[in-house]
């Protein structure tokens, strides 16, 4: 399971360090696209396949599945972990999560997340004042 709070800087040519609690359940390579939030999703092989799966049953009929697997697939990237424990970032994908320096890579349970550490901040401060009455709607989800 992926999880925990962690702050990198991401330098000038895109590269991020994973950070190596992570690493070990992403794997060597793994797939970073779009996420939601301004936010980029990392997910190891194994979850983009189910993902993946998924994605294939959308309705093509529908014009709200076909905009989101389009986006979703577009910028998606696989990433390979080097010898220092970075991954490239695409500009693509740097400029949909305002990724310029400070970094806050986030484990979400089947992917990691990463954020710029300003819209981190602003999400988690949001987060953190609403979250009692977010807690009570998670019994509509059946938590």
């Amino acid at each position: 399971m992926l999880m925990g709070e962690f702050q990198h800087n991401i330098d000038a040519k895109g590269r991020l360090i994973v950070p190596a609690k992570l690493r070990d359940e992403l794997g060597e390579k793994f797939i970073v696209t779009r996420g939601m939030d301004g936010c980029l999703f990392g997910y190891p092989l194994s979850e983009w396949e189910i993902l993946e799966e998924k994605l294939k049953e959308m309705p093509l009929a529908k014009k709200d599945a076909r905009t989101f697997v389009r986006f979703f697939y577009s910028a998606a990237t696989e990433c390979e972990v080097d010898k220092q424990g970075r991954i490239n970032i695409p500009a693509t994908l740097r400029a949909h999560g305002n990724l310029e320096k400070g970094c806050v890579i986030i484990g979400v349970s089947n992917r990691i997340e990463i954020w710029d550490e300003e819209r981190w901040r602003a999400f988690s401060v949001e987060a953190e004042e609403n979250f009692d009455e977010i807690a009570e709607t998670m019994i509509d989800f059946g938590f």
